[in-house]
């Protein structure tokens, strides 16, 4: 990926806050997972109940491995570490070190593994997986436009970059260990 300005700009504004961007579904608010700040602010801007956990969105597994129970057998994580055609978050037992910020009063952490060119730009040069969540104030409808966005946060995020027309549709979401589809 070749970035433009503005979305070398994200990536600065990012190291420290929670930018806005479009990801492989919905237009989405994101912050470094490894950046406890961040996701506080995050989860203050979202109004988010502190029991509902985050995405954790990454490039390559390797960004997600600190999050997920180390004892997990090597299969599901290489079935993790696949890309699907159709973006699919995987519910994942975590690791005893992970926040409770990312992952709620869950025993799991959604993780989703993407090819997207922006989201594979910012985990390479942060070395972090990335928190995401839809941008919208919880129960709200998602921003499909950077007037919306700022009608729901007004100079509250870091940074922002325009939705794409093509962000529309949630993932879907699959207990890893189960296979049970849950959206």
């Amino acid at each position: 990926m070749n970035p433009s300005k503005r979305q070398i700009m994200a990536l600065d504004y990012l190291r420290d806050g929670v930018i806005a961007h479009p990801t492989d579904t919905v237009y989405g608010l994101a912050c470094l997972a490894n950046n406890p700040g961040a996701i506080k602010t995050l989860i203050d801007l979202k109004q988010r109940d502190l029991d509902k956990g985050f995405i954790l969105l990454a490039s390559n597994v390797e960004y997600i491995l600190p999050y997920i129970d180390a004892n997990l057998d090597i299969k599901l994580i290489n079935k993790l570490a696949k890309q699907s055609v159709i973006p699919t978050t995987y519910l994942v037992p975590k690791s005893e070190t992970t926040s409770s910020f990312i992952s709620g009063t869950s025993e799991f952490v959604a993780v989703r593994i993407t090819s997207d060119p922006l989201v594979r730009f910012f985990c390479e040069n942060t070395g972090s997986a990335l928190i995401s969540t839809s941008a919208n104030p919880q129960g709200q409808k998602v921003a499909s436009s950077m007037l919306e966005l700022k009608a729901y946060f007004n100079q509250a995020l870091s940074f922002a970059l325009p939705p794409n027309k093509y962000n529309s549709e949630p993932s879907i979401i699959i207990n890893l260990i189960t296979g049970e589809q849950i959206r």
